[in-house]
């Protein structure tokens, strides 16, 4: 497989139909390589349109839903990112290659763990990786440029919402296990927000904020 024509087509055929994903965008998918941290047993399926397994749970997001996020935060370089949600590494260096710098959560030690060889191996300086559950009161002395949550919530919270300066912009999966939609939170002033529904999707959700089952009887 010539690995560089499939990265090129992935964007393309996959990503480009979705959106206008911009220049910086498109460079930095096509230089950082995506089968460096997809697993051994699944090579064949690196630029398949599927979320890639990295374990009995956690998944890979999409190339599809990758792109859409890049369109959604327009990233310029100056930006100082928080990402829940680790995964494997590749798209913290995705972010990274954007970005000022990227702060990055990932509560399995085992994903952590992998994370930080691969994003080792790019060299790449401005990476922060925390192995931990992800707690809003972690980070509530400090404040980010964008931030990318990659796995549902039930419900947008409030505490997260603060955590974007002025100006900056969160991407979430917000719903129901049958509707889920991806959202962009805009943060407009110190006491406003624009909240903009981008198109249905689903993500599992967040390891300990998954919804309550509601029962009737």
């Amino acid at each position: 497989m010539d690995i560089k024509q499939a990265r090129k087509n992935v964007i393309e055929q996959q990503i480009r139909p979705w959106g206008g994903l911009n220049v910086r965008a498109n460079q930095a998918l096509t230089e950082i390589p995506r089968e460096k941290f997809v697993p051994q047993e699944y090579q064949k399926l690196v630029f398949a349109d599927i979320e890639i397994p990295l374990n009995s749970v956690d998944k890979m997001l999409s190339p599809k839903i990758e792109g859409r996020i890049l369109d959604s935060l327009n990233l310029q370089g100056h930006e100082e990112i928080l990402e829940v949600g680790t995964g494997s590494g590749y798209f913290t260096s995705v972010l990274a290659k954007l970005s000022k710098s990227v702060q990055s959560i990932e509560i399995e030690q085992e994903l952590h763990e992998i994370a930080k060889v691969n994003i080792k191996k790019l060299k790449l300086k401005n990476v922060h990786l925390i192995n931990d559950a992800f707690n809003y009161s972690n980070f509530q002395e400090e404040q980010f440029d964008a931030i990318v949550i990659s796995s549902a919530l039930p419900l947008i919270n409030e505490e997260l919402k603060k955590l974007l300066k002025v100006g900056g912009r969160l991407f979430i999966v917000v719903g129901s296990k049958n509707q889920m939609r991806a959202t962009l939170v805009s943060r407009t002033s110190k006491i406003d927000w624009q909240t903009k529904s981008l198109f249905e999707t689903h993500l599992e959700f967040m390891k300990g904020h998954e919804p309550v089952e509601q029962f009737s009887f």
